[in-house]
């Protein structure tokens, strides 16, 4: 059985991750801060990934966020560049 991943932020990162869940421009990133801090209450990520949020996430997403955040702080909640769809059609300038 894997063992279950537990997330202490220091008392300014939770301060940080509560105000970009309550104040962030994009939907989400405040989706993202709201399930780390879930996470931090005590929830496990894979209960947050099926039962904690608005929308279903596949609980590796959940995961991915973590090991992002732990790595990169709040820089890796955010979209990388080059992710998404490639245009189907670039006309010449």
């Amino acid at each position: 059985m894997p063992k279950r991943r537990y997330f202490k932020p220091t008392e300014e990162e939770k301060i940080e991750l509560e105000m970009i869940r309550d104040k962030h421009v994009k939907a989400y990133i405040r989706e993202k801060a709201g399930a780390l801090l879930k996470i931090a209450a005590g929830q496990s990520p894979h209960q947050v990934a099926l039962e904690g949020l608005l929308k279903k996430r596949d609980p590796d997403t959940i995961y991915g966020w973590l090991e992002r955040y732990e790595n990169e702080g709040v820089e890796g909640l955010l979209v990388r560049d080059g992710r998404g769809r490639k245009p189907a059609f670039s006309p010449r300038a």
